[in-house]
């Protein structure tokens, strides 16, 4: 099958690329900033070096924005749920305090926590409702000495969302885009070849594979509540797991592929990966190992950073992924 070929041959590629780039190196720190250029090492799937594909490669980048029929606040807060429908809601915090965060929780009973932005009347913020269909509850809390926070808003909403994969085509918090970013304009060159949503994958994630570098210095002195830049992760070239994840669920969910970033635990370690939705295949979990019979895990991090070898035992036990949190 036509599938299976392409999917035999990305696993090979990549085989390839992840002893490779154990090679390879980040780049400068005083590099000065200039997303007009950015110079990469070419992939089959570049415009510069393909042939257009049958798949249109427009990029489409939803954007979230405010509403007016299901607006809550107090004098802390704005909770905006009028296009829940669309899977998010926008979160404004109006308050003085300095150290604020959000949590939602939906019919999952998973809880997300995030922080939110503060001074100077806040900033309208985007979040994902994950869990899909039914209740949620929104909290803000203030905090009130060292870890202590107190409620300073809540809200309970009822979602009922018009298309199961909005929440995984839209923008939000930990994956921001928009269709000036170079990202996008990146992963539309990368889709000029494509014939199919998953010659997209392939071609964005060998894309990453090639050009993206592990960032050890800022995995050792990352901050708690860490948001990626995915234009800044495409120039520099370098970056962690969560930047890898944002970086490729951005550039998939402009080309209309709904992606799911998820965060949880490799073995031991705190790590984000990624999810597809292929149309006639479904969700493919992480990226990509198919064995002729079954998808494994795979994520664009560990192919970069891992051996062949180790990769392949790793990811043959999936109870080396345990999932926690989906934006």
């Amino acid at each position: 099958m036509k599938i299976e070929k392409t999917i035999n041959r990305i696993f090979l590629l990549l085989s390839v690329l992840a002893l490779t780039l154990l090679c390879m190196t980040g780049c400068g720190n005083n590099a000065v900033k200039n997303t007009n250029h950015i110079s990469d090492t070419p992939t089959p799937g570049s415009a510069l070096t393909a042939v257009r594909g049958t798949r249109d490669n427009t990029p489409v980048c939803l954007s979230p924005i405010p509403g007016t029929t299901a607006v809550y606040q107090n004098d802390a807060a704005v909770i905006d749920a009028s296009n829940s429908s669309q899977g998010y809601i926008i979160v404004r915090y109006t308050g003085r305090n300095s150290k604020v965060k959000l949590q939602i929780v939906g019919q999952d009973q998973v809880t997300y926590t995030y922080n939110l932005k503060t001074g100077n009347g806040g900033a309208d913020e985007v979040f994902p409702l994950s869990a899909g269909d039914g209740q949620y509850l929104i909290n803000v809390y203030e905090n009130i000495s060292a870890n202590q926070y107190a409620t300073a808003f809540s809200q309970a909403i009822t979602v009922t969302l018009a298309d199961q994969f909005l929440p995984f085509l839209y923008p939000n918090q930990y994956v921001t885009f928009n269709a000036t970013d170079q990202a996008v304009a990146k992963a539309s060159e990368l889709a000029y070849s494509a014939d199919s949503d998953l010659d997209v994958v392939t071609n964005i994630y060998d894309y990453i594979i090639s050009n993206i570098t592990y960032d050890y210095d800022e995995a050792e002195n990352v901050q708690s509540g860490y948001i990626p830049d995915v234009d800044e992760v495409l120039y520099t070239k370098k970056g962690i797991c969560l930047d890898y994840a944002a970086l490729m669920t951005a550039m998939l969910r402009s080309q209309r592929i709904p992606t799911r970033m998820e965060v949880g635990y490799a073995g031991t370690a705190y790590h984000a990966w990624i999810s597809t939705y292929i149309t006639d295949i479904g969700w493919v979990n992480g990226m990509i190992q198919f064995d002729g019979k079954d998808w494994s895990l795979m994520d664009p991090t560990f192919a970069s950073t891992t051996s062949e070898k180790e990769l392949k035992s790793f990811l043959n036990d999936s109870s080396n992924y345990r999932l926690k949190y989906i934006y």
